[in-house]
């Protein structure tokens, strides 16, 4: 433990600079140059500085709503920084905004045109080798369904990180299930319909009520880690990411009420977007899965339940680490056990691929 004196002129400089810089954190994105673009899609490939880069390429797929900076939260806690260190051939895919204007736009639209074309200019840009998804949330989700419907697209493998299956395993939703069950599951539907989606202010608010209790305390926190910067910087970090929420697109939003939330389809394996069905079982990619272990958004039992599903993919790994939802992706102890699992498994699908 460090001496007190040291601690208070940790703490003095951390003031200074979150009072006469406006933050400690180094919030910069990670150098990126666009390769690709089209309707909801801004394909992004991360430049190294020149340094060496090798092996297949990584596309990070982000969920709906949430900004892709998921991916890049600050430097020394983002990602992609941590992918490009490695010499790994980076990718991003970025939805943008949501408008009112897209309200008509269904999740066919990312299974159909967004992600297969991203996927598609990845490889081609990286010499036609194949790629690694890695998503997070609702991405995961996303490439899981994409890669089971379209199975001559160039995946190698598919890391899936706080990505919920099975919805009646979230305790936070249990409450609202009997109101749902009385209105016939039309209890949203009048507002989202009405507001063309949820909003992007309706979304952060969910999001930091799931966290509810942290927000409560996060001054007292504050207080008592002042002298360590480490942790301000987190704590700004993602007060930026809640900062630059999106909105969801009315039918999208209602897709996933109905089919996910309401009826539970996908922890049966499958969902029915207006008669076709897209089954989990026609994954053959290897896959990883992690949960995190104080994910209140995707608990464990619902990100594991994904594990018993996929019946024709080669490969499946469970893991869980630390972390709340966003926390399991990016949080500061997330750099020594989610990043570690998924190096050591795109490492291991490289040398498998290598005989």
């Amino acid at each position: 433990m460090a001496a007190p004196s040291a601690r208070l002129a940790a703490a003095a400089s951390n003031v200074v600079g979150k009072v006469l810089r406006g933050g400690v954190a180094d919030l910069r994105p990670m150098p990126r140059v666009l390769i690709d673009q089209g309707p909801h899609r801004s394909v992004y490939r991360m430049t190294h500085g020149g340094s060496e880069v090798s092996g297949p390429p990584v596309l990070l797929v982000p969920p709906l709503a949430a900004p892709a900076l998921c991916f890049d939260l600050r430097r020394g806690c983002s990602l992609i920084e941590h992918l490009v260190q490695d010499g790994r051939r980076t990718y991003l895919v970025d939805y943008g905004n949501v408008a009112f204007a897209d309200r008509r736009l269904g999740i066919e639209h990312w299974i159909d045109e967004v992600l297969p074309r991203a996927i598609r200019k990845v490889s081609e840009d990286a010499g036609g080798q194949g790629v690694h998804l890695v998503s997070w949330s609702l991405g995961g989700i996303f490439a899981m369904l994409v890669t089971a419907d379209q199975p001559a697209l160039p995946v190698e493998s598919i890391t899936a990180i706080g990505s919920p299956v099975d919805f009646t395993a979230i305790p936070i939703v249990a409450p609202f299930r009997p109101l749902v069950d009385l209105t016939g599951g039309h209890l949203l539907t009048p507002i989202y319909r009405a507001f063309g989606g949820a909003p992007s202010y309706l979304v952060t608010r969910v999001f930091r009520a799931t966290g509810i209790s942290k927000e409560i305390t996060k001054p007292l926190a504050i207080l008592k880690n002042l002298d360590d910067r480490d942790y301000l910087a987190q704590i700004e970090a993602v007060d930026h990411f809640m900062d630059n929420m999106y909105a969801y697109p009315g039918r999208t939003f209602g897709q996933l009420y109905h089919r996910l939330f309401r009826t539970n389809d996908l922890a049966e394996g499958t969902v029915d977007l207006n008669g076709r069905v897209l089954s989990l079982s026609d994954v053959k990619a290897p896959m990883l899965v992690v949960a995190g272990e104080n994910d209140t958004i995707a608990p464990r039992a619902s990100v594991e339940r994904v594990v018993q599903l996929l019946d024709n993919a080669p490969e499946v790994r469970f893991r869980t680490a630390p972390g709340g939802h966003l926390g399991v992706l990016t949080g500061r102890r997330a750099r020594g056990t989610t990043w570690e699992y998924l190096d050591e498994f795109l490492n291991d699908r490289i040398a498998s691929a290598a005989g």
